[in-house]
């Protein structure tokens, strides 16, 4: 539904250049939710935005639904209505709302409508109609001053949906509400999304809105996309900088002779006592240096870290019994395997790890 291919955005300002994006290839199914991640400054915003049109890529293209934005978005009269043509399917949500204070909710839900040039009539039903699906029937002739923060979200998602967009792009669209407001609106998405068939890529810092409501996420960095996928199969992947951010167990070997491991649990290995297994089958005493579990995609996954002890050759067969389990394990300060060999480098220490629980 969404595709960029060598996507970049320079900025240039006073005789400098800022690199926002750096060859960003992006691709998004159809019907799914999708979490873009990363520090600020990391680039998220200038993707988002070039996805749009609300800038204008330096290079790379931008396809929407089969269509490629960055084609229309040349000079002239006729090049502008087949932009706006195409935005009219691609619904924008943002962080402080954006909504005009001097009109009514209804007004505001109406206002693209308007723009579209529907009549009165259809505007005022359509409206409505958007109000009772976001839960705010009630509030049509309110004003925005009398809304909380998360009505305010969303009046902003019914005017987001005015246009019947296939896509719903989403910046940082929770950040500014409290927890509570923020599950209550990422649930609102999710329903959105199965109700409708919506495409929802949305921007964040935090971690949680990727646990509670996106199949694939990708994680940038200095405007580069670094790491994506399904969250399914990131969890999955050894070293995973998303996986570790995700589910932040932290803990540190206690001495030089002991093996530190993270194990991760997907579906019923996640119910299943593997590590009292473990320690009975080889009379070993255990350390459990750390653990998370949550639900992420409506399965429960847990990650533990925990300390063996002796070095990583002396824990090849406890390790082995761990994955014939089904476990995932990723073994950190591993020494080498044999003599002459290069030694495996320690967890990596990024930005997102290190800051995984504010995150």
């Amino acid at each position: 539904m969404i595709t960029t291919s060598g996507l970049t955005k320079v900025y240039r300002s006073r005789g400098r250049e800022v690199t926002a994006l750096d060859g960003v290839d992006l691709h998004v199914r159809e019907g799914e939710v999708y979490g873009v991640i990363g520090q600020s400054g990391a680039g998220k915003s200038s993707l988002i935005r070039c996805i749009n049109l609300l800038e204008r890529p330096t290079s790379g293209t931008v396809t929407v639904a089969g269509e490629d934005l960055t084609a229309l978005a040349g000079r002239g009269p006729r090049a502008g209505r087949e932009l706006r043509r195409a935005r009219s399917r691609i619904g924008m949500v943002f962080q402080h709302f954006n909504l005009l204070s001097s009109r009514t909710v209804q007004d505001n839900v109406e206002l693209p409508l308007e723009i579209l040039g529907k009549s009165g009539k259809e505007r005022s039903a359509k409206a409505l109609e958007l109000l009772d699906l976001v839960g705010l029937a009630d509030k049509a002739k309110a004003y925005p001053a009398q809304l909380s923060g998360g009505q305010k979200q969303r009046v902003g998602i019914a005017r987001a949906l005015a246009g019947d967009p296939k896509v719903l792009l989403s910046d940082e669209a929770t950040s500014a509400l409290d927890p509570e407001t923020t599950r209550s609106i990422l649930q609102l998405l999710r329903d959105l999304n199965r109700q409708l068939g919506l495409t929802v890529l949305l921007i964040t810092h935090e971690m949680d809105v990727v646990k509670s409501i996106c199949d694939s996420a990708a994680l940038m960095e200095r405007g580069r996309i670094v790491e994506s996928g399904t969250v399914s199969d990131l969890l999955a992947t050894p070293g995973s900088q998303l996986a570790a951010a995700l589910f932040p167990v932290g803990g540190d070997a206690s001495a030089e002779d002991r093996t530190v491991i993270d194990v991760t649990f997907h579906g019923e290995s996640a119910t299943q006592p593997v590590i009292s297994q473990l320690s009975r089958t080889y009379n070993i005493d255990i350390s459990i240096l750390g653990a998370a579990i949550d639900t992420v995609g409506g399965l429960q996954i847990g990650r533990m870290r925990i300390e063996l002890p002796g070095r990583y050759e002396d824990n090849v067969v406890p390790i082995g019994f761990l994955r014939e389990k089904g476990l995932q394990i990723d073994v950190l300060d591993r020494e080498p395997a044999a003599p002459g060999s290069a030694p495996v480098p320690k967890e990596p220490e990024t930005a997102l790890v290190k800051e995984g629980a504010r995150l």
